[in-house]
């Protein structure tokens, strides 16, 4: 693994743990509420859109593909729907 590689996945990882603190707010304190002019769901997109791009970087330098990034997706989407309530 090269330099370039190793940072965007040191940043993805430091991306994940963002995402979980801002998940954690909206639970403790609901989508809504503000902090510093903004919500928690502002926030969270922020966070998501972070993430997002390190994935995106994470495709454009060939560590993943997105095809089977994609289909790794709609493998999960089926198991929730066998397996949560979220389709019901």
């Amino acid at each position: 693994m090269n330099d370039v590689d190793r940072e965007i996945m040191l940043i993805a990882q430091e991306e994940c743990a963002e995402v979980t603190q801002a998940i954690s707010k909206c639970f403790r304190f609901g989508l809504n509420e503000m902090y510093n002019e903004r919500t928690n769901k502002q926030r969270l997109t922020e966070e998501l859109g972070d993430l997002h791009c390190m994935i995106e970087l994470m495709i454009e330098s060939g560590m993943i593909n997105r095809e089977e990034l994609l289909n790794a997706s709609g493998l999960k989407r089926q198991k929730l729907q066998k397996w949560s309530a979220i389709f019901k």
